[in-house]
């Protein structure tokens, strides 16, 4: 990830001394920037608010839960308003009012994405970005669209961690080890599932991404040999790189 424009130099004004601190002891280098949460929109809050009192008025049930969706929201909540993405060069740290609440480095992480359209009568009305970070201790975090720009903090840890653990991946193949990304076991002489057993480079056609779900075509087969959801390939960023890198080099 190149930092962008806006996030050149430090912001410290955005950190808290507790956030500081983390940073510094977890070695994440230089600050890039900081995500809020996002805030409802005038309609979307005018919405809300009408529907709270109609529910209030007629159903309180339907009442008591939209007052829920508001106390929940950034916009009238300090808590919720609170929450921070914060990325570093070299990570990333997740942080509410009371301070830090994880920190994660992109050469020793995990993450798994979920990216989810949403359709009413055909119409696209949104999409859903739900994030799960993973450190090797076996604490997790999950991150989602209530923070602004999902579009963008998504894709930023997906290519920075390919970025810091490709040249160890590959290594690793080089030497005649095996990268694990979920079910799929990665050598340099192919991929294997426990399902499928293996498949050798020289056996794939196609690998292909489609409506959240990875193809693995096998030549002089009509059906995929493989198919697994998006959702459950560990840094895929990261498996696609290394499968590009090992195909290319097969040729």
């Amino acid at each position: 990830m190149t930092a962008p424009a806006s996030a050149q130099a430090p912001a410290p004004q955005q950190l808290s001394p507790a956030v500081v601190s983390l940073s510094m002891a977890e070695g994440l280098g230089r600050h890039w920037e900081t995500f809020l949460p996002k805030r409802h929109g005038f309609w979307r809050m005018t919405g809300l608010i009408v529907f709270t009192l109609l529910g209030l008025a007629c159903f309180v049930l339907p009442g008591l839960f939209f007052i829920w969706i508001l106390a929940k929201s950034p916009n009238l909540s300090a808590k919720q308003a609170a929450k921070r993405i914060h990325v570093f060069e070299f990570g990333l740290i997740v942080a509410d009012g009371t301070g830090p609440v994880g920190a994660f480095r992109w050469d020793s992480m995990a993450a798994l994405q979920q990216i989810t359209e949403r359709y009413v009568n055909g119409i696209p009305v949104g999409t859903n970005y739900l994030y799960t970070l993973y450190k090797q201790d076996g604490s997790t975090i999950e991150l989602t669209d209530f923070y602004a720009d999902p579009e963008r903090w998504g894709q930023a840890i997906q290519q920075e961690i390919t970025r810091a653990q490709l040249p160890g991946a590959m290594a690793t193949l080089q030497q005649g080890g095996t990268v694990r990304f979920g079910d799929l076991a990665v050598t340099s002489g192919g991929i294997a599932t426990p399902k499928r057993g293996a498949l050798a480079w020289h056996e794939i056609r196609r690998v292909e991404v489609k409506n959240g779900t990875l193809f693995l075509d096998r030549a002089g087969k009509m059906l995929p040999w493989s198919n697994t959801p998006v959702a459950k390939i560990p840094n895929f960023f990261l498996f696609l790189a290394v499968v590009d890198q090992i195909r290319r080099h097969s040729r």
